[in-house]
């Protein structure tokens, strides 16, 4: 789309499958290490919108927005912002946990389509976070059908550990008949994804708890599955709360806040098991867009795959 090269300040109306848009600021440089601007981010997004919209379709979405770029404090928007297009999807939720922003429920957006993405990352809107679940046509909220582990590295581990002990992890997942995915999560860490028949999260998040204990106590040099910061040095924190339905992962293509326009990159299993350095895994938004090209969507299967949920896991306990 013919964004680039556009003036300071200048607005462009541009129509997308029918849906007009004012898009403003297109000269405003997000990152500024290496000069990355908002057109570049518009652009990025409505290319990789074939393989990023199946993701979050029909999951309401919770963004981080960085009107003034990468380099100052962005902010979490859950809530649909004043002024919202009529043909935006929004549904209005349950604030989870407590009251957000002194709501007792939420008016989220959910991003179907290419128009409703770009208005989004218009907004500044660098990074998407979804839930486990999904909500239907008519605004019923389903069970989750995604059992997600974040691994997160504390220093001085990276993502070269977390790639053992996502191996490890494999390993229990398939004693219960369970076949995971990996992708990056854009910054230091991995996360692997099971896609499952719809299961409670009492249920999701008890068993990932479970598995992430069974591997520290098996590996108590290299894993962790206690919050606590003064534990993870050295080790990777095994996240397994992230199945709560009130919680949020970043989507899979979905741009990273860092110094570089970095994405959280679907990964194959022999990337994970030959990586060796962290610049192994780490991806730019040129190069998921070079990968889509040659690989196509390497966590496609989560959206075809149902796996039946362990009735009483060989992890118990």
């Amino acid at each position: 789309m013919p964004w680039e090269g556009i003036g300071p300040g200048q607005k462009v109306r541009t129509k997308i499958d029918d849906r007009v848009l004012t898009l403003t600021n297109l000269d405003k440089v997000l990152y500024p290490d290496v000069g990355f601007t908002k057109a570049q981010m518009l652009d990025y997004y409505t290319r990789i919108a074939p393989v990023l919209l199946p993701h979050v379709k029909g999951r309401p979405v919770s963004f981080k927005r960085y009107p003034n770029g990468v380099h100052e404090e962005g902010f979490f928007a859950k809530n649909a912002p004043r002024g919202t297009p009529k043909w935006v999807r929004t549904i209005e939720l349950p604030a989870p946990g407590s009251t957000h922003e002194g709501r007792e429920t939420v008016n989220y957006v959910v991003i179907d389509d290419l128009p409703t993405l770009i208005w989004a990352a218009n907004l500044a809107a660098i990074e998407l976070h979804v839930p486990q679940w999904r909500v239907g046509p008519r605004g019923g909220v389903r069970k989750p059908d995604l059992l997600v582990f974040d691994l997160d590295p504390g220093a001085p581990a990276t993502i070269v550990e977390c790639c053992r002990v996502a191996c490890l992890l494999r390993e229990l997942l398939r004693e219960d008949g369970l076949q995971a995915w990996a992708k990056t999560s854009g910054k230091k860490g991995l996360q692997l994804y099971v896609p499952i028949n719809e299961t409670s999260d009492e249920r999701t998040s008890g068993y990932a708890k479970e598995l992430a204990r069974r591997l520290a106590r098996a590996h108590p040099d290299l894993v962790v599955y206690h919050m606590r910061k003064t534990l993870r040095p050295g080790k990777v924190l095994v996240d397994w709360s992230q199945n709560n339905a009130a919680k949020t992962t970043v989507a899979p293509y979905s741009l990273r806040a860092t110094n570089a326009p970095t994405v959280s990159t679907p990964v194959t299993w022999d990337e994970v098991e030959s990586c060796r350095s962290p610049a192994d895994l780490r991806f730019e938004s040129a190069d998921v867009l070079g990968r889509v090209d040659e690989f196509g969507d390497l966590m496609e299967p989560l959206l075809t795959t149902r796996q039946r949920f362990p009735r009483v896991a060989s992890s118990a306990a």
